[in-house]
């Protein structure tokens, strides 16, 4: 799609030159206090990366390029006026930071068709082997990186070429793989669940649609659920692990097939991309113990005061920087609320999101007792038919390609050096503190 490189060389150069100055002008200028507490507690809040894609506030929650998810609800371009917007979008608003009009995104749509039919057999044969005993999100990263030999950014560093066009052969790259993904993720599907009757893709859908086309869930709100979720995952700022990773990885120049299969890495973590699934076994859980799939606000509250008293969480609830019930936690309301407002598991999670957060701020001890995304996802995809749960992460993992693999293009085009913050021994800190 040569419209849209032309469109980011045009923004992407300007704006290197312009970050270079600022660097090389007024470096000297101090970002605010970095405190102890900053650095101890995971470097929470600390500025510290270079992150154009989006912006998380706390208040307002994410903003995709300044756009809020409702705001992107209304403008990006849609299969139907009606449903949801496609995530072509969304990574085309990312890369260059405009709203594509229709054409523009549905070229975009044909490109990645285009290229996802170069998925080099090889990966397949590594999902093969390892399908029978590895975990989807294993499978997964493993897929990515077997993919990682088709790489044009490593071929072109190997031939020398000039680090100012680092940028260029990153970017095709995180075209290939972005357009592969759907593929890998839903051959591990079909090969995990469905005893490896694989679907071929439909080269008329959108990339969403067919994602879950090839997973085997053909419906037009299936369909919708599917541009929905992987829009509002699509990313979350540069600070989080995953996004956090694909940079730190990216930035010793590793190819972005390397790069982002460490991503999903982190992602797979249970204080990650892994949430989503965890929400889903404590409200089952829940429904278990006591007895009904149609228990009371006063059932879910006294459950959700018992699993605190526990030492436990209730997933799905709290989030490190937002203040506020999350945006992409409503856009899934909202979504459930048009489609499948009678649907139990709907209901029970609706009822949730009564009690909890009053109990969560009874204690005292959180700083956000609103639901986060994870506290939705899971009952959308169940409602559908998806009803493996360890699978959910791939999904996960998919959207989030589209944000940290378009600022991963911006790193090398803005020619960002290698990540090598500095470590201290806790005498140091003992010293900082005055207790020696």
């Amino acid at each position: 799609m040569e419209s849209l490189k032309k469109k980011f060389i045009a923004k992407a150069i300007p704006q290197a030159a312009e970050l270079k100055k600022i660097r090389k002008e007024f470096g000297h200028v101090e970002i605010g206090n970095i405190t102890i507490d900053k650095v101890l507690s995971g470097m929470k809040s600390m500025v510290g990366l270079l992150t154009d894609t989006s912006k998380l506030d706390p208040m307002e929650g994410i903003r995709f390029r300044g756009y809020s998810i409702p705001e992107l609800q209304e403008k990006l371009p849609k299969k139907n006026p009606e449903g949801e917007p496609l995530p072509e979008g969304l990574f085309y608003l990312m890369l260059v930071g405009e709203i594509p009009t229709v054409e523009e995104v549905n070229a975009l749509s044909r490109e990645w068709a285009i290229r996802a039919e170069s998925l080099p057999k090889h990966v397949y044969d590594v999902l093969d082997a390892m399908c029978e005993h590895g975990r989807p999100m294993t499978l997964f990263s493993a897929g990515i990186l077997a993919s990682a030999t088709q790489s044009k950014f490593q071929k072109a560093y190997r031939a020398g070429v000039h680090k100012k066009d680092y940028w260029d052969t990153t970017y095709e790259d995180v075209m290939d793989l972005i357009a592969q993904l759907p593929r890998i993720a839903s051959y591990i599907y079909r090969k995990k669940y469905h005893a490896g009757d694989i679907i071929p893709a439909d080269p008329d859908l959108d990339w969403a649609a067919n994602f879950a086309h090839m997973m085997g869930f053909d419906s037009e709100e299936v369909y919708r659920l599917f541009r929905m979720y992987l829009t509002i995952h699509a990313d979350h700022e540069g600070g989080n692990v995953s996004a956090h990773t694909a940079h730190l990885v990216g930035s010793a120049l590793s190819n972005p097939y390397y790069a982002f299969s460490a991503a999903m890495n982190g992602l797979a973590g249970p204080l990650h991309g892994l949430a989503n699934q965890e929400v889903v076994i404590w409200l089952f859980d829940m429904l278990k113990e006591i007895g009904t799939r149609e228990p009371s606000k006063q059932q879910i509250e006294d459950y959700c005061t018992n699993t605190l008293l526990q030492g436990r969480v209730i997933p799905g609830y709290g989030h490190a920087v937002l203040r506020k019930p999350d945006p992409r936690y409503m856009a899934q309301r909202e979504f459930a609320l048009k489609y499948l407002p009678n649907d139990p598991l709907f209901q029970v999670v609706s009822k949730v999101y009564e009690v909890a957060p009053a109990i969560l701020e009874s204690t005292g001890k959180v700083s956000n007792p609103w639901p986060n995304v994870d506290a939705h996802s899971g009952v959308l995809l169940l409602h559908y038919g998806i009803k493996e749960y360890d699978f959910y992460t791939v999904m996960f993992g998919v959207s989030r390609a589209l944000g940290v693999l378009a600022s991963l293009v911006w790193d090398r085009a803005y020619g960002l050096p290698i990540e090598r913050p500095s470590s201290q021994n806790l005498e140091f800190f003992r010293a900082k503190a005055g207790l020696k």
